[in-house]
C-alpha cells in the first residue's frame, strides 16, 4: 500500500495481451456462434467472420474481450468478462470507441 491507501504499481494485476492466442479466440468465437439464431442472425455460415477489438487475460479477473461476428444477415457484438460471455447491443462506432479506450488504458494492439 502506498501513500493515501493507493495500491503501488507493482500490486496491480498482471495483464497479458492474448490477441495472438488462436485457440482462445476460436473458443470464444465458437461459443458466441452458439448464441446466434439460425434464420435470424445468419442464413448461411459460409463467409462468417470474427474480429477482435481486444483480448486480455487479467490475473484475478480472467478474460476481458470485445469482438464481433459478421454474418450474411448481421453483425453481432460480444464481450467476455471473467467467465461470462454476453451479447451486446452495440454498433460499429461504439465497438471502435470502446476498443480504442480499452487499449489506450491497457496497452496492446488490436490486430485480429
Amino acid at each position: 500500500m502506498g501513500l493515501f491507501g493507493k495500491k503501488k504499481k507493482q500490486d496491480a494485476p498482471q495483464e497479458r495481451n492474448e490477441i495472438d492466442n488462436r485457440d482462445l479466440k476460436m473458443n470464444l468465437a465458437d461459443t458466441a456462434m452458439s448464441i446466434l439464431e439460425a434464420g435470424v442472425d445468419y442464413g448461411e455460415l459460409a463467409g462468417t467472420k470474427c474480429e477482435f477489438g481486444y483480448l486480455f487475460d487479467i490475473d484475478g479477473h480472467g478474460l476481458e474481450a470485445l469482438f464481433k461476428i459478421i454474418t450474411d444477415k448481421t453483425t453481432a457484438y460480444f464481450a467476455a468478462q471473467g467467465d461470462k460471455l454476453m451479447r451486446l447491443d452495440f454498433n460499429e462506432e461504439l465497438f471502435n470507441t470502446t476498443t480504442d479506450g480499452f487499449l489506450s488504458m491497457h496497452g496492446g494492439n488490436n490486430e485480429s
